[in-house]
């Protein structure tokens, strides 16, 4: 199975619709069957990960998206619908993860229409890293004990970014 079907499949546990953001020329990559998920493409290249978190926000028909690489193949669930219930019971525009004392940008719960505009304003001041778009937000972070209660083993957390990544 490929990588990002993963991906789409765990967020497609507890999401209505699953949108997933590809590169303007890149092919389509094909998605899980029995998931409500849909690709949209990124319009303007150059723009690194903030730009395709700003595709995916103004793409989604719900008031909270769940951010998720599609290089992160085991997010739990539990640890999914933490960052929604922390999201929607604080007065915040995002929830994230600690992790060794920093804040981590995916996976992350975000309420769309104010993350979607945040990100639009900043690409237009040329930042490009998700880190910014959760520093212009306010944002719940979930401790590290709270979430490794859900995830002992923190694989939430892990991404493929190189093929020896798959060992680990």
């Amino acid at each position: 199975m490929p990588l990002l079907h993963h991906a789409v499949l765990h967020l497609g546990e507890v999401c209505d619709e699953v949108v997933v953001v590809v590169a303007a020329g890149a092919p389509d990559p094909g998605l899980p069957p029995g998931v409500g998920a849909r690709v949209v493409r990124d319009a303007t290249e150059g723009e690194g990960p903030l730009g395709g978190a700003s595709a995916g926000l103004m793409a989604v028909r719900t008031d909270v998206a769940l951010l998720v690489g599609g290089d992160m193949p085991e997010t739990h669930r539990a640890v999914l619908l933490e960052l929604v219930r922390v999201l929607t019971e604080a007065a915040v525009d995002g929830a994230a993860l600690q992790d060794g004392g920093r804040v981590r940008p995916l996976p992350s719960a975000l309420r769309a229409g104010p993350a979607g505009d945040a990100a639009h304003a900043l690409l237009h001041s040329g930042a490009r890293r998700l880190g910014d778009l959760l520093d212009a937000l306010r944002v719940a972070a979930i401790d590290e004990p709270t979430w490794r209660a859900l995830d002992p083993d923190g694989v939430t957390l892990r991404d493929i970014d190189r093929p020896e990544d798959l060992d680990g």
